[in-house]
């Protein structure tokens, strides 16, 4: 179970810049922010800390008054790991806190994030192409585009309809798998628009059509 935040970890996230996810702190709380996940050292001078996705979606769920009737996700839901948010690549087992409204202001606050950390590090600012975590974490970063614009991940049963996200030999490129041309197609054009570049292949041995794709760098 991940350790929950201290009450001066809480004060900092709630008062990072409601914009820029900026953080102000001393440089040991900052670092502690950063061990979790939740705040990144800008690679530039004057080297600010900022919230990453999963601090946004901290702040967000810190500043939301908890409904007693509703009930409320556990913490060991496969839907987070070590405390950071993990977007679906599907055919993994699926929670009930990974579906629903909850999970959807999940989802936003995670793409929000992620729009953020791209402004902040491409070296122009731009917010319409993958940064270097997206790069990092290919699989990931494709299959939270694709959530974040209203795709199902496919269940763990093997009938489930819906995306799957896989790596390939490529190291900068993900496998997208869908059970429909339509759906494939809706992906691939989901990806270029969050900045990847993407192409229907088929696979030689199977016959099986998928999208590789892969961040685009200008």
């Amino acid at each position: 179970m991940t350790r929950p935040l201290t009450a001066a970890q809480r004060r900092l996230i709630e008062a990072a810049d409601p914009e820029t996810g900026r953080l102000k702190g001393t440089e040991a709380q900052l670092t502690a922010l950063v061990k979790r996940g939740l705040a990144f050292r800008h690679p530039r001078p004057p080297h600010d800390h900022f919230l990453t996705p999963a601090g946004h979606r901290a702040r967000e769920a810190a500043g939301e008054p908890s409904d007693p009737s509703e009930p409320q996700p556990q913490p060991q839901a496969p839907a987070t790991t070590s405390g950071v948010f993990t977007a679906r690549v599907g055919g993994e087992p699926t929670p009930p806190a990974a579906e629903g409204a909850a999970r959807a202001r999940e989802v936003r606050s995670a793409w929000q994030g992620m729009l953020e950390l791209r402004r902040m590090t491409n070296p122009d600012a731009s917010t319409d192409r993958p940064c270097a975590w997206e790069r990092t974490h290919l699989v990931q970063a494709a299959a939270l585009a694709l959530e974040a614009a209203g795709h199902r991940p496919a269940g763990a049963a093997d009938g489930d309809d819906g995306y799957r996200v896989r790596e390939t030999p490529q190291p900068d490129a993900v496998a997208v798998y869908a059970p429909d041309a339509a759906m494939l197609r809706g992906c691939a054009e989901t990806l270029e628009g969050a900045g990847w570049q993407a192409g229907e292949y088929t696979e030689p041995r199977t016959r099986r059509r998928y999208v590789l794709a892969s961040p685009r760098r200008v």
